[in-house]
Parts: C-alpha cells; structure tokens; sequence
C-alpha cells in the first residue's frame, strides 16, 4: 500500500478520506505478518490495541489537524517503556515484564495520534552493533537475510527498510541508530544529549543514552523529531524551552553551507565501497553550492576506547539493580549471594556480562583513576575537538559506518572488530552532538550506504536542512527485496 511509504502521505491520506486509520494499520500488520517471518524485526506485537486506537481516531475527525502524526503506524525499540506491551530490552532478565507506564517520547507520540504496532528487537540492553547479542534471536537484514542489519536499533531499522512501518524508535548510545539506519538504507537521527527525554527508556549509560527517530525519509524523521522533543520535568538532563519546528528546515538548500570532512580518520580501515560511495555525495552536496573543508580531529582516534570505558562504567552501575530482588529474574539458590550470582549469570547474554566486568575493572579501586578518570579527560579532548572544527564548518560529514552490512556471525567471536563498527559514530556520541544518517547509495552487491552529518550541539535544524537537501539532490528510490514482497 503507497501510503505505508511515508508519514506525510498517510496523514495526507487519512485527512483527505482516501483511506482510514484502521485500513492503514491493518496494511501494517498485514505486511508484518507476512514479512516479519523472515526479518525477525518484532519481539511483541499489537495488533488489537493498534486496530481499536485506529478506529478511536477515524471517530474524532475534528481532532485531525492538531495531530501531526494521524494514523502513522510506529514501532517501538524494546528497551522503551510502553504500557500495555512487553518491554524486555532484549534481555533474559526482563522477559515478560510489562510496565505500568509509558515512556515521555511514547506518550508524545500517542498524543501526536500515532499508533503504536509492536515492539522492535534489539541487542541485549542496546549493548551491540549488530542485534545478534538479543536474548531472542537476531534480526535479518531486509536487504539480505544473511546479513545485520546493525545495531543496538536493527528491528526497528528492518521494520523501516522492509515498509513494515514508516516510522521506529530507537535509541542511540554510541551509533544504535546511526549505524543501523545506514545498514538498511532508512533515515536516523541521534539528537543533542538532552533534547528528548529519557524517562522509560531504559539505561545502558546514562551520559550518552538518546531516543530518536528511523523513518523512510528524511521529513517524516524531523516530524518525529518534533513529536517526541522537548523538556520533561521528570527528566533532569532534558533541555529547557520548545524544540524548533524541525520542518521548517526541509525546503533549505545546501548553498553556502560549510560542511567539513575529517579526511584524516578516513585512511584506514574504510571499505572501498563505503568510501566511493561517500565521495560521490560529498561531490553532489559541493556541486548543489556548499563549501566542502577538510578538518581535523586529532583524538578520534581515541573515540572507540574511551567510548568502551566510559560506557561500560556507567552500564555497571545502572544494570547493578538487576539482582533478583526488586523486579527482573529471579534464580534459586540456597543462599542470598548464591542467588544474585545465579540470576545474573543466567539472567544476562554473553556480551552484557563482558561489558559489567569492564565497566567494575574500569571504577575499582586502584583502576579509576589509570582507566575512567582517563577516558573523561580524553573524552573532553574529543568534544574540544569537535569545538574546534564547528568554529571553521557549519556541518561535519563522515560515512555512518566504515563497512556495508556484514555477514551475521562473522563478528560474534571478535568483540574489538565489532566495537570497530562504531568508530564514526562514538566520538559524536562522547560530544553530545545531534547527528543524522541519510541513504547515499548501494555497494555493487546493493547493501546501503549511509552518509552521515553531525552539527553543533542544538543545531538539528542546520542538519535537518543539509540532509533534506540531498536527499532531493540523490533521492535513495531504492527498495530491499523484502520490501517488496
């Protein structure tokens, strides 16, 4: 069904009466039933409760036009609180807890008349680059069912690339929306630390975690944007002031931007592929007006290791509350201690194990000082970099991830080459800065793409523009086999 391909045609749709909410959420779950066998994009779906949502907004026609997401069907990654649905973070330890409330950005979107389908799988705690670390099974690349589709966020990416939906949450601590997005040629956006709230959304590391939008397009990615931003009271690190409408950017053109390319991280380690790809949207941004610089930022280098140790530090303490005793699983044993150590053991997947032993070494006594004082200080050096680069650019412009879409497996038993995925994404995440990912075309053996954009801190409207604009410059027609089914 053509208005499953965007959220402005399915609002369009609805408010002219050329559909109904409840015809697009059926096509939605119609397309899930058939698709998601193959994709393994859902770990929860919510078929009844989307369909009454449905036809409780087909009834209120005099609302329609306050909200700007009428009838949109949404997924919803699996570490963000939604009542009435499963929210297990891909993990053992949280398997079949329901909350008893939603999510701020969950809340906003059902206040903007989106209708929330099903929850989208994710590795364990968003602790992964590949959605092969979920308690429940990975996820299949749309594009190729051998292949991830990235990671923390590749159900809700794969939902998106496959048209199972227009729309997806995800959130992103070091790449988990980016990077995925790239993998399956849909649109990503990380915003500034602090723009969307993070109450309901569960920790991994709370200094870096974001909530943002995968969408089919680059506009439907910015009305999301607006739909969930803004300040929350029950959020302390959340921003004062209304978000600015995001869509007011989309009709700018690219004309006298400055945008910089740290052409010194881009020697090694980048696939062929990537790079030509790459330069081919950097050439097509310079011949539509922009400036294209080279910059510099001399401690990327360092992103991926601090980004590892500052990180793991903060997801011992948060993921410490998992002991068998408040909530969560439970494993019996003889003695209290026995009992946490079963139920942690048995409670979490390999990976979010290896990542509490780090983050315990990194904060022990003895080791902060050597090891997690170290990474913060590098870790101002990294955004003082980024500082420096925005006094010479409005715009800094890297590929989302240094490969295509790799092979599943290939990467489960080498974590070093898996966190390697992320070295264009974590230093942006260290800064606290907005980034976004955009299609810009396939490898020769058509796996996406992604051309990446970061802004100043707050300056979502500056990216927003520079991606819109190439997305009408280079628009991505290009569609997964999956999606078409």
């Amino acid at each position: 069904m053509a208005e499953l391909d965007s959220i402005q045609a399915i609002t369009e749709a609805i408010r002219t009466r050329r559909t109904s909410a409840v015809e697009i959420c059926r096509d939605a779950c119609a397309r899930i039933a058939r698709l998601d066998g193959r994709v393994g994009a859902f770990l929860a779906q919510a078929r009844e409760s989307a369909l009454e949502r449905a036809a409780a907004l087909d009834a209120r026609p005099a609302d329609w036009d306050r909200l700007p997401l009428l009838g949109v069907p949404v997924a919803l990654k699996d570490n963000i609180c939604t009542r009435g649905m499963p929210t297990t973070a891909g993990s053992r330890m949280l398997e079949g807890y329901d909350p008893p409330y939603d999510a701020t950005a969950v809340e906003r979107l059902l206040a903007a008349g989106a209708v929330p389908v099903g929850k989208t799988n994710c590795d364990e705690f968003a602790m992964g680059s590949s959605t092969e670390n979920s308690a429940f099974g990975p996820t299949r690349n749309p594009w190729a069912p051998d292949r991830t589709p990235g990671g923390s966020s590749g159900g809700s990416a794969a939902a998106v690339a496959a048209r199972m939906v227009p729309l997806a949450l995800g959130s992103d601590t070091g790449g988990s929306i980016r990077q995925p997005a790239a993998l399956c040629g849909v649109v990503g956006i990380k915003p500034t630390y602090g723009r969307v709230s993070r109450f309901g959304l569960i920790a991994f590391a709370s200094s870096l975690d974001t909530i943002g939008p995968l969408a089919t397009n680059v506009a439907g990615a910015a009305a999301a944007l607006r739909t969930i931003a803004g300040p929350d009271p029950r959020d302390a690190t959340s921003l004062p002031g209304a978000p600015p409408a995001f869509g007011a950017a989309l009709a700018g053109g690219v004309e006298g931007l400055r945008i910089g390319v740290p052409r010194g991280v881009l020697t090694s380690g980048v696939d062929a592929d990537v790079l030509e790809a790459f330069g081919r949207a950097i050439a097509t941004i310079e011949a539509a007006g922009a400036r294209i610089l080279d910059v510099t930022l001399p401690h990327n280098e360092h992103a991926v290791p601090v980004y590892y140790l500052v990180a793991t530090a903060e997801a011992s303490s948060n993921l410490s509350r998992y002991d068998g005793v408040r909530y969560g699983f439970r494993a019996g044993a003889d003695t209290l201690s026995g009992m946490y150590d079963v139920t942690r053991d048995r409670g979490f997947g390999a990976e979010v194990k290896r990542r509490i032993l780090l983050g315990t070494y990194v904060l022990s006594a003895g080791y902060y000082d050597a090891y997690y004082r170290k990474a913060q200080q590098v870790r101002t050096l990294i955004r003082r970099d980024y500082e420096a680069a925005f006094e010479a650019v409005d715009l800094i412009a890297m590929p989302t991830s240094p490969t295509a879409a790799f092979p599943l497996g290939e990467r489960v038993a080498d974590p070093l080459r898996m966190y390697l995925s992320d070295v264009f994404t974590v230093g942006i995440s260290l800064a606290g800065l907005p980034a976004i990912s955009v299609p810009c075309g396939l490898t020769p053996a058509r796996l996406p793409v992604g051309l990446q954009l970061a802004a100043r801190p707050f300056d979502e409207l500056t990216m927003i523009r520079a991606a819109a604009a190439y997305e009408r410059l280079a628009p991505f027609a290009e569609r997964p086999p999956a999606a078409s089914s």
